[in-house]
């Protein structure tokens, strides 16, 4: 809204409409101060709410980078490697963002609230000294204009003079406030549009631009978060599979059988209680006992140790041991190992003891009932092409092929009408009662159900230590070369599932299975570890990247298993036509360059 514009000739007329006029302007500015204290204090308030902020953020940043990461396992996956770094990644980008803002709070003081302060200081400030003076002024002269014009005519004309000679210069002196005081005003009014404007633009150009470069440092954060996205969700299905495959390995380390089993082969160990003599009598020490049955060599613990004495562990060297009779001592579960009684925690404890020490007691054994197994042979190569030939034509484009699980009903039943030994393999895939959930869950079991698993335990701690080295260009090679080593039947199985495999994840776009969700499940199915520990169970993820590269690099695998193979043969009948050639006798033929002589 408008004013009226304040003439330097109206302050010598000094009319009401002149008053009126200034009265505006003088609560205009009163408008203005008000606004520059509120905008002031509010900037002041934006300033140091940023700098908490800032101070907050670099905290949760230093947080974060000084956190490290601690897995289980000897060597960690590229996935689990990056997320190792994730946080030291945050942290400097939060670092680097939050050095910018800082710079922005630095700066804000001389930016917005120093400029604003000076402008109302300087400009302001002078206009109310003006203002005074003028009002000082005014009031001088009216007062004056008042006793002027109540002198009375019948003083003396010297008088009369001066009065008007002193009411001239005090009007003089009101005019020359009231031009200034008008001056001022229109100084102030027209400074004000860039005085108090400039500093509030230069403060949001200043959190324009770290906007940009936030979102900047953003643009160039999005692959580093691309990435690490999918190493989390590689390590996610890795979590899922691996836990699935410890929790089955738990729940068979409670069952009894396996509990049996396991004492039969760990070294003996365990707690036994010492019957040991002390001056008021017996007593029974508990220790944590180890033996060495190659060198007889009993290492005993203790457990009760006493504060006021530091025990060593003992070393006895095994003479006889036999069991206690019962009617010889009031404990139970006893025997004598060097004249010293020892007391086991339990019958089969001892026992455990006893066979450890052949002792001199019977061993009793529980029945084990070994589980038939699958076999790689004809009817189980049959069975593959069968289900690869099925799951292809019916469900390579299947949203989760291989990933959901078929009903276990159908799925035994499948296995079961294809290896009936009256007609083992002539079950027909393609009768309508089949889904693809159910073949691929078959065949998975299958592979699963081997006497040993397709990549051999011979070979597992080698594939899974290339999987770990840290150059990919040697894990690549190593893996492939390992391969190679298979038996026969092994290597021609797992070529005809790895090219399988790569057909299905050429189709990724429509089953969204791609190498590495390929490989989460088939890791585990064509590797397994002789022992099942659950350090094994951890490697798992270390057998997906085996398969992982298989799959990805299956071309790269042909090309130069075929350059080898060609090299090799070459070789071989050269060096075979030589030895030949000195007996003069010759007596093998070439069917292809690609094939090996035969004799």
């Amino acid at each position: 809204m408008g004013h009226p514009t304040l003439e330097f000739s109206d302050c010598y007329l000094d009319s009401p409409d002149f008053r009126e006029n200034l009265k505006c302007y003088e609560q205009e500015l009163e408008r203005t101060s008000k606004f520059l204290k509120e905008v002031i204090k509010d900037g002041n308030s934006v300033i140091n709410a940023i700098k908490a902020y800032s101070v907050a953020v670099q905290k949760f940043s230093q947080t974060l980078g000084v956190f490290q990461f601690d897995f289980i396992g000897d060597s960690l996956t590229d996935d689990e490697i990056n997320i190792a770094q994730s946080f030291q990644e945050f942290s400097g980008l939060l670092q680097e963002v939050e050095h910018d803002r800082m710079m922005l709070v630095q700066n804000a003081s001389d930016l917005l609230i120093k400029p604003l302060e000076k402008f109302r200081k300087e400009q302001l400030g002078a206009t109310k000294e003006k203002r005074k003076k003028f009002e000082k002024e005014s009031e001088k002269y009216y007062s004056q204009l008042d006793k002027h014009l109540n002198l009375s005519s019948k003083k003396k004309e010297t008088q009369l003079q001066e009065a008007d000679e002193l009411l001239e210069k005090e009007r003089v002196n009101f005019y020359e406030s009231s031009v200034e005081y008008v001056y001022q005003i229109h100084q102030v009014q027209d400074r004000k549009k860039f005085d108090v404007v400039e500093p509030v633009l230069a403060f949001l150009q200043s959190i324009v631009t770290l906007n940009n470069l936030t979102v900047e440092m953003t643009q160039d954060f999005m692959p580093y978060k691309q990435e690490l996205q999918l190493s989390l969700q590689n390590t996610r299905n890795h979590y899922e599979s691996t836990c699935e495959e410890i929790e089955e390995l738990m729940n068979r380390m409670k069952h009894r059988s396996q509990i049996e089993k396991m004492q039969s082969f760990l070294p003996m160990e365990g707690y036994l209680y010492c019957q040991e003599k002390w001056a008021l009598g017996m007593s029974w020490v508990k220790y944590y006992c180890k033996y060495h049955k190659e060198d007889k060599v009993l290492v005993m613990i203790p457990c009760e140790q006493k504060t006021t004495t530091k025990q060593g562990l003992m070393q006895l060297t095994l003479i006889t041991c036999h069991r206690r009779k019962t009617d010889s001592i009031d404990k139970r579960f006893c025997f004598d190992v060097e004249t010293i009684e020892r007391l086991a925690l339990s019958e089969g404890d001892r026992k455990l003891w006893m066979e450890a020490m052949d002792g001199k007691e019977p061993i009793y054994h529980s029945p084990i009932h070994k589980q038939a197994e699958m076999e790689l042979n004809e009817i189980g190569f049959k069975f593959v092409r069968k289900c690869i030939n099925y799951i292809e034509t019916k469900g390579a484009k299947q949203e989760g092929v291989y990933r959901t699980v078929g009903s276990n009903i159908q799925v035994q039943k499948l296995l079961n009408a294809f290896f009936d030994s009256a007609n083992p393999g002539d079950d027909d895939l393609h009768r309508s009662d089949l889904d693809v959930k159910t073949v691929t869950s078959a065949l998975k079991f299958y592979l699963r159900s081997l006497s040993e698993p397709l990549m051999t335990h011979g070979l597992h701690r080698e594939l899974i230590c290339a999987a770990k080295s840290d150059n990919l260009d040697f894990r690549i090679s190593e893996i492939h070369s390992l391969t190679y080593k298979l038996p026969e039947k092994n290597r021609e199985m797992l070529e005809m599932l790895i090219k399988h495999l790569v057909n299905l994840c050429s189709l990724s776009k429509e089953n969204l299975m791609t190498p590495s969700n390929m490989a989460v499940i088939f890791g585990p199915t064509l590797m397994r570890a002789q022992e099942e520990t659950v350090a094994a169970m951890l490697d798992i993820k270390f057998q997906s990247i085996v398969v992982e590269i298989l799959i990805e690099e299956h071309k790269k695998v042909r090309r130069s298993s075929l350059e080898e193979s060609r090299v090799g043969d070459f070789l071989q009948i050269h060096f075979l036509s030589l030895r030949l050639k000195k007996t003069n006798r010759l007596f093998y033929q070439i069917t292809s360059p690609c094939l090996p002589a035969r004799f």
